[in-house]
């Protein structure tokens, strides 16, 4: 499998047609499958202490499908468990379910609360050091939730897309000092985005839009489910790519 940087923009996830209903419908029926039984994440669920203390990060890892919070089989959730295993001073790590932006916007805020009013005061937001990461849905809701942030004025250290399925995840918003994008365009059905860009360059340095290929890959997916697979092998062998997840682990790493 090789890596390498590209720039050209890819057509991510077919739409059209009967064709296209009929490919959704095993897809959203994998999703409905993956929910059942699953505990819904709540705020109480975040190990945070809040307010960080001067110079601490923020780790945020987004989940991909339906995955829950508090998976450690899938990609996202074994690199939050790697990173709370460095046992880096001052560095907390939680995951967080793509649906669930707003659980991590508070705990952001309170997190940056220093004086407990409730309320976010001018100098406070400037204190940040948050790190965003996430597959898939995930992904996308990296950029979602980087925008939100740019609203409050909230700055973010770094963010890392891996093959990133969403609407309007390729433009990473000025409050973001660094972005990464990892990706796959073998897809048939599902392929990550690419190219990332800044909306002021300025402002934000994007550090690659990271290429992989998994035309005749070995990774073995014969573990998973069928819903896990059907119409986008390419994107679960991303998902389970030890390469990929050790390029995510050098760039949070980078930057703490």
């Amino acid at each position: 499998m090789g890596l390498e940087t590209r720039s050209e923009g890819t057509v991510r996830i077919f739409r059209g047609g009967r064709f296209g209903i009929l490919i959704a419908l095993p897809l959203f029926g994998g999703l409905l499958a993956s929910c059942a039984f699953r505990s819904a994440q709540s705020y109480v669920h975040f190990s945070t202490p809040t307010p960080l203390r001067d110079q601490e990060t923020l780790i945020l890892g987004f989940m991909g499908g339906r995955d829950s919070w508090n998976n450690t089989e899938v990609g996202v959730g074994r690199m939050a468990q790697r990173m709370r295993d460095h046992r880096l001073p001052g560095v907390h790590v939680e995951t967080v379910e793509n649906r669930k932006r707003d659980l991590a916007v508070r705990l952001v805020r309170e997190s940056l609360d220093l004086d407990g009013d409730g309320r976010l005061q001018k100098a406070e937001p400037s204190n940040a050091r948050i790190i965003v990461y996430g597959q898939s849905f995930g992904g996308a809701a990296v950029v979602k939730f980087a925008r939100q942030l740019h609203a409050l004025r909230i700055p973010v250290l770094l963010t890392v897309q891996v093959d990133s399925v969403g609407l309007n995840d390729s433009e990473i918003p000025p409050n973001v000092l660094r972005a990464a994008n990892l990706y796959q365009d073998n897809g048939w059905l599902i392929r990550g985005e690419a190219p990332i860009r800044a909306r002021n360059p300025e402002r934000t340095e994007i550090l690659g839009n990271f290429r992989f290929d998994y035309d005749g890959s070995n990774i073995d997916l014969s573990h998973l489910p069928w819903h896990k697979t059907i119409g986008r092998v390419a994107h679960a062998r991303m998902a389970r790519d030890p390469v990929v997840w050790r390029k995510v682990e050098e760039l949070i790493l980078g930057v703490l």
